[in-house]
């Protein structure tokens, strides 16, 4: 099993939830955070005040899936979220060693 992990603009969500389901993807976790990458924030002008903005809004995207499926995944994502721009975000795959579902007590596979 593999966790892929997509860090990307939060108004890329919809084309990456659209371009998930159509790869096949039944199930994802969505959490807004904030962060910086090497775009290090930006500078705003409130009021006439000039202000650092250093930690970006950016939208988390969690799946957990089976190997096979992976790289498939992050492919959809990658081209749903690319605007060309930068901060487009990142895409971290790891391993995952067992996976349990609560209701039934499931494991592995058949409790993705």
């Amino acid at each position: 099993m593999r966790l892929v992990t997509a860090i990307i603009k939060p108004f890329k969500l919809e084309s990456v939830k659209e371009a998930l389901g159509d790869a096949g993807v039944t199930g994802m976790t969505v959490t807004e955070v904030k962060g910086f990458g090497r775009q290090k924030g930006h500078t705003e002008l409130y009021r006439g005040s000039e202000y650092v903005v250093d930690f970006l809004p950016k939208i988390k995207v969690e799946i957990l899936t089976q190997d096979d499926n992976a790289d498939a995944i992050v492919t959809s994502i990658c081209d749903a979220a690319n605007s060309g721009q930068i901060g487009d975000g990142k895409i971290f795959v790891q391993p995952v060693e067992d996976c349990v579902r609560i209701r039934t007590g499931d494991r592995g596979d058949s409790a993705i």
